[in-house]
């Protein structure tokens, strides 16, 4: 079954007006979280390994931003920092993006997003 058919099965509507405004800007708000903690660990470079995940939470918060593969990304975002969460002192900031990328997966990109434009329903023109 190819992707479209998947995210069509997922969401069977893309939200708009003011919950797509707020998917927009929850999607926003973790993408951005995530760069910029992404960007903060190559600078301090503390471990490779704490770096790579950390890098690899960046370029998914990149793609959330744009709202591409977004039930993918969510659910790859929820279990990174869930891992980041289990290896540093201080877990709750990673806890709270954690959880902001599973509902992000569940709820889905809204209507503001790539997912929508590629994967949304198409309205035939009579």
């Amino acid at each position: 079954m190819c992707l479209e058919k998947i995210l069509q099965r997922l969401f069977s509507t893309f939200a708009e007006g003011w919950p797509g405004i707020g998917l927009l800007l929850q999607r926003i708000l973790t993408g951005a979280l995530l760069i910029r903690f992404g960007i903060m660990e190559l600078r301090a470079a503390s471990s490779p390994s704490a770096a790579i995940a950390q890098i690899i939470a960046a370029f998914a918060g990149a793609l959330l931003v744009i709202g591409l593969w977004t039930p993918i990304v969510g659910t790859l975002i929820a279990v990174i920092e869930l891992w980041v969460a289990a290896n540093v002192s201080n877990p709750w900031i990673s806890i709270i993006v954690a959880i902001l990328g599973a509902t992000v997966a569940m709820i889905g990109p809204g209507a503001w997003s790539i997912d929508a434009r590629l994967f949304g329903r198409k309205h035939l023109g009579t």
